[in-house]
């Protein structure tokens, strides 16, 4: 169920230049099976590449790899409960490419050039490797390419992970100065209380300023089983971006045409407004995350 507050319009989100748009492995997988949803990967491509033909720089978060690993070599839910990190990486390694070929194949359909960003918390908190990693993203929006941006699990120990594409999402938005990070998700937005434990929930269209009361309310559990993030990293995500000068809005992601109605400025899902606050340090803050 996608929750559309009313028939209003968010008139400023037509402007917006350049947007990230973060999507979780639930989205992408089948519930049934967890194989790869292609129908749901091939509506995401063309939306995004609808954004890049109206001159709208692009750049994706996805999820799903270390997923896509596991189906792909054949582990079952036992051996992957008992999995240690060195399996995970082992099935990130081979998920990645899996998962970049078919979003290479898609995204060729459609005349547009994808690139690979695989990142860690090294990449952030390392002057000399945040320089090179913001001019990477530069020049590729630059070139009009769409880069497709995942934690590489591969060779991330516990010191430099992220933990999860939420927060990463919005450490891209703020590497990369865009003014709109989107994350799709399996919820409709941000809600006084977990709505699928209290049917007295409220759902919030707009917070204007993200709070403590905030973060509270984000730590709840996730209803997926397959992702990492549940609401509480998508508040981390929203003190990250609306602190560097983005706005973000968290939408359901059951219908990824949703992105070109929330970029038509439809009043869908929760709106974080931008802060732009001069005092934060988004480095200081990443280097601080705990997971």
């Amino acid at each position: 169920m996608v929750i559309e507050m009313s028939t209003d319009i968010r008139e400023f989100i037509k402007d917006k230049k350049r947007i990230v748009i973060k999507i979780g492995s639930s989205s992408l997988q089948h519930k049934e099976s967890g194989d790869l949803d292609y129908t749901k990967m091939e509506v995401l491509v063309r939306e995004l590449c609808n954004l890049r033909n109206q001159g709208k720089d692009v750049i994706l978060v996805t999820s799903g790899a270390i997923a896509v690993g596991k189906k792909a070599i054949g582990l079952n839910k036992l051996e992957q409960e008992a999995g240690h990190l060195g399996v995970k990486q082992a099935c990130a390694a081979v998920g990645q490419a899996r998962l970049m070929m078919i979003y290479q194949k898609i995204f060729a359909e459609y005349n547009q050039v994808a690139a690979q960003i695989l990142m860690t918390k090294d990449t952030i908190v390392n002057n000399f490797n945040r320089q090179n990693a913001k001019n990477t993203f530069t020049e590729l929006l630059n070139m009009g390419v769409i880069p497709i941006v995942n934690e590489n699990d591969t060779v991330a120990t516990y010191e430099i992970v992220i933990g999860d594409n939420d927060t990463l999402s919005a450490i891209v938005t703020g590497l990369t100065r865009a003014d709109l990070l989107i994350l799709l998700s399996d919820i409709d937005g941000l809600y006084t209380d977990d709505p699928r434990t209290n049917p007295e929930a409220e759902f919030i269209e707009v917070v204007e300023k993200v709070t403590p009361e905030h973060m509270q309310m984000g730590k709840k559990s996730t209803g997926s089983n397959v992702g990492t993030g549940g609401m509480n990293t998508k508040m981390v995500a929203a003190h990250i971006a609306t602190n560097v000068g983005a706005d973000m809005i968290i939408a359901n992601s059951s219908d990824i045409r949703i992105i070109h109605r929330l970029m038509d400025g439809r009043k869908i899902g929760t709106l974080f407004k931008a802060q732009n606050n001069p005092e934060f340090n988004m480095v200081e803050y990443v280097k601080n995350l705990h997971h």
